[in-house]
Order: C-alpha cells, then sequence, then structure tokens
C-alpha cells in the first residue's frame, strides 16, 4: 500500500460526456446559470450591505444565506467549467486542494441547513412574540445566532475531515465532479467503518435538527395563525413563513435526490447532473423567493436602478 504522503496530485473525473458538442452545451447551461446566481446573489448582498434600512435580524441572516450560496458555487462551479474544456487526464488537483474544497464544501452545506433554522426561529418570535421581537431579537443575539450556526457546522465536518485524513490513500481518480469527504475516504484502502458511522452519524443530525425545527416552529406558527382573528396578522406569516418554507424545501429536495441517485451505481452521470442542481438551483431561487416577497428589498431595488437612471440622464 502507498503512503499518504506518496500521493499528492489526484485525477479528478468530473464530467464525461459523449462529445465535445454535449460538453459545449452543458458548459453554456452552466455558466449561464452560474452568472445568475452570481449577480442575483451579489445584489442582494449589495443592498443588505449598503442599505442601512436593511440591517435588520431577518436581512442579516438573508445576507448569510446568500454569501453561504456564492461561497458553495464558486468552490464548485468555476473549476466544473474549466474541467469541461479539458482533456479527462489533465484534470488533476492537489490532494491539499482537494482536502480544502471538501472541507469548504461540507461547511457550506452544513451552514446552508443550521442558516435556515435559525431564520424559522426568527419568523416564531416575529409571528408568535410580536412584542417582545425587539428585546429578543437584538443585533447581539443575531450575531451570537450566526456564530452558532457556522460554528457548530464547523466543527462537524472538521470532524468528518479528520477522520478522513487519517486514512492512508492508495488510489488517485477522485470519481466525483468534485471533492467531498466520500471521495477522500475512497481513495483510502483501508477500513472506512468509523467514517461511514460518522458520515451517517453528521447526516442524520443534521437533517433531524432542521426538520425537526422547522416542523415545530411552523406548527407553533400555525396554531397562533388558526387562533388568531387578525387577517393581517395571518396574512403577513404567510408571506414571510411561505418564502422561508419554499426555499427550505428546496434545498432539501435537492438533497434528497442526491441520496436517492447514490442508490443506483448505473446513473452515475445522472447523479452528477443532480448535483449541479442542488448547488445552483437553490442559490438561484433564494434571491428571487426573498427579493420578489420582501417589500423592502423590492423597494431599495427600486430606488438603486431609479438612482442609477437618473445618474445617467
Amino acid at each position: 500500500m502507498a503512503n499518504s504522503s506518496d500521493i499528492l496530485v489526484l485525477l479528478l473525473e468530473g464530467l464525461t460526456l459523449d462529445s465535445p458538442g454535449a460538453a459545449l452545451s452543458t458548459f453554456l447551461i452552466v455558466l449561464f446559470a452560474y452568472t445568475f446566481v452570481l449577480l442575483s446573489n451579489v445584489t442582494i448582498t449589495l443592498l443588505i450591505l449598503l442599505n442601512h434600512s436593511l440591517h435588520q435580524p431577518l436581512y442579516l441572516l438573508y445576507l448569510n444565506l446568500s454569501f453561504n450560496d456564492l461561497l458553495s458555487n464558486t468552490l464548485i462551479i468555476p473549476r466544473l467549467l474549466a474541467d469541461l474544456l479539458r482533456a479527462p487526464s489533465l484534470r488533476t488537483i492537489h490532494l491539499y486542494s482537494c482536502v480544502i474544497q471538501a472541507f469548504l464544501t461540507h461547511l457550506t452545506s452544513a451552514a446552508g441547513h443550521t442558516i435556515l433554522m435559525i431564520m424559522a426561529f426568527d419568523r416564531y418570535v416575529a409571528i408568535c412574540k410580536p412584542l417582545q421581537y425587539s428585546a429578543l431579537m437584538t443585533g447581539r443575539t443575531v450575531v451570537r445566532l450566526v456564530v452558532w450556526a457556522w460554528g457548530v457546522a464547523f466543527i462537524f465536518v472538521a470532524v468528518l475531515i479528520g477522520l478522513t485524513l487519517r486514512l492512508t490513500r492508495c488510489r488517485t481518480l477522485v470519481s466525483g465532479l468534485y471533492c467531498n469527504n466520500a471521495e477522500l475516504f475512497k481513495l483510502s484502502c483501508e477500513n472506512t467503518y468509523i467514517n461511514n458511522i460518522y458520515g451517517l452519524f453528521f447526516t442524520v443530525v443534521l437533517l433531524s435538527s432542521s426538520m425537526g425545527s422547522m416542523v415545530l416552529t411552523y406548527s407553533k406558527i400555525m396554531v397562533i395563525c388558526l387562533r388568531s382573528k387578525n387577517a393581517s396578522l395571518n396574512r403577513r406569516a404567510l408571506q414571510t413563513c411561505s418564502t422561508h418554507l419554499l426555499s427550505y424545501l428546496v434545498y432539501l429536495f435537492d438533497g434528497f435526490l442526491i441520496i436517492v441517485f447514490h442508490r443506483f451505481p448505473n446513473l452515475t452521470q445522472e447523479r452528477k447532473f443532480i448535483t449541479i442542481m442542488y448547488h445552483l438551483l437553490p442559490s438561484g431561487v433564494n434571491p428571487l423567493i426573498y427579493g420578489l416577497q420582501s417589500n423592502e428589498i423590492r423597494r431599495s431595488l427600486s430606488l438603486f436602478f431609479r438612482l442609477k437612471l437618473s445618474k445617467g440622464t
């Protein structure tokens, strides 16, 4: 068995397409989708950062979600686009770069769930305890919750990747689209039982926590809305909660599709396309969901364009 220090350059399989025409078509589609993700999330980020009226708990959480979407896609898509224009034999990646990509990819995926959990808590406080909202959701509280969201994700992922780094490697082919923990420990010829157990534990804890928090908060919100005869309250609750819930369901649905496709080894290419969708779809949908549903963001965006037009004339 080769020592792990002997294997520093890996071969990344990426997408394997039948013809140059298919590769070019895929390149253009993915490039268009990635450009839209960049433009929409950068726009939301700048609007929130530059507009003092948007420096509120919910919008600061939107900011974290947009940053997370930008980071997760930038870790993967530019490299994927470059590899589509390369011969398969030239798609090499250094081991250290592979480890960093795997760590950050899992970090953004986990942080996506924890940020959405905090957003659910924010909506619960806003709707179920409106008179206490300003006291409970202070700027300091939001910062602490955001640090918790990223900190918990960091610790779980650090252990995940650390368990994999202890293994020696005897293979050099990363068969997926990009480096992740599963692809890294597949490079080893050692027993990966502990890695599989911890990976399952990590997934179960993350999904059960996020799904449990959604069920709990939205159940309480539903009870409040059913008891209330205030049409304005119910309309506001429906508007703000539907955007968050839709975003979460898109995120969850894409993740479950990847898990399902892993059960069918003969559908490798289909799983890779689903993986691309897992990164691009929620990241493209989130700015539309929150931007179109939020009156404050729409007003800020409208004001921005009016100022640009007035300067142009």
